[in-house]
């Protein structure tokens, strides 16, 4: 009888282990891990800190229920697609990119893993169908609409009075044109003379502000592009250099010294996103959701 309990007590101790290591959750970076939410972060510093942010006032705690693959976006010579990819190999469960160039990146990039973007206009993009049903695999929120971008020029005519010839500094891309064009309609109600110059690359902020100078711009209205926003510091210095007064559509350019800036709470907007991200972890389909505007 001894030696039949003897026996059991090693097999009920084992028994006991075994319940005890299923019943503990699995930490993070072990095997289980694909059990805890992994989102590809495709931003800026300001836009990541946000989200995470935003996803803590919904009670995801970074490396307890959520996993953030944070790819910055801001060194200048980055490349949006080999971002995207490293984040799709992971893989991700959704990914947060931000930017319009970026969301293209990451659209080109998957039509199956969910992206939640941030992006002047997604419709003139060719991102959604339409922003009340998006389709496919892509929500977000639409931070810029051409009206806002023109009142740019009206806030920088009436902080300059004098101006009469303006500089429109814009980047290749399927919004510049929309852009460009509700603000040359507001500079001919503003009696204002537009001259819009053309980003042809990260390296010729100096070719297109001596072009400035021959035109005898007076001032510069900085058009949103991911070119302009990582290049932020050196627009300013050119601008400055130049006797530019300038203005901006991101808070982050006037604290770099840009004279003004007019636009969208980026941040809110990163929280918001994060009730998207949250949604489609719960199920819900990104092509459902309507893209939001700002």
């Amino acid at each position: 009888m001894l030696s039949t309990l003897a026996c059991m007590r090693p097999i009920a101790l084992g028994l006991a282990l075994v319940l005890l290591s299923l019943a503990e959750p699995p930490a993070v970076g072990s095997q289980q891990t694909t059990a805890i939410p992994r989102v590809g972060v495709i931003t800026n510093k300001a836009g990541h800190e946000a989200l995470r942010k935003g996803l803590q006032d919904l009670a995801y705690t970074e490396g307890k229920n959520i996993i953030l693959e944070f790819r910055s976006t801001e060194p200048p010579e980055v490349r949006l697609p080999d971002l995207v990819a490293e984040v799709v190999r992971l893989p991700v469960d959704v990914i947060v990119a931000g930017g319009t160039s970026a969301v293209l990146a990451a659209r080109q990039a998957t039509t199956t893993i969910p992206i939640v973007g941030l992006s002047v206009d997604p419709v003139a993009s060719g991102l959604v169908a339409t922003l009340a049903r998006p389709g496919g695999n892509l929500t977000g929120l639409s931070f810029s609409e051409v009206e806002t971008d023109a009142k740019r020029l009206s806030l920088l005519k009436e902080a300059v009075p004098s101006v009469t010839r303006v500089a429109a500094l814009s980047a290749a891309g399927p919004t510049a044109e929309p852009i460009l064009r509700e603000t040359e309609r507001t500079a001919r109600t503003l009696g204002v003379q537009l001259h819009p110059v053309e980003l042809r690359g990260s390296d010729d902020f100096e070719r297109v502000f001596a072009a400035m100078r021959v035109r005898h711009a007076e001032a510069v209205v900085v058009l949103p592009a991911t070119v302009h926003y990582v290049n932020r510091t050196r627009i300013i210095a050119l601008a400055i250099s130049h006797r530019l007064p300038s203005m901006f559509w991101r808070r982050d350019f006037v604290d770099a010294g840009g004279l003004m800036s007019y636009g969208s709470d980026q941040p809110e907007m990163y929280r918001r996103a994060a009730s998207l991200v949250s949604k489609i972890l719960q199920g819900a389909k990104p092509g459902e959701l309507p893209v939001e505007i700002q």
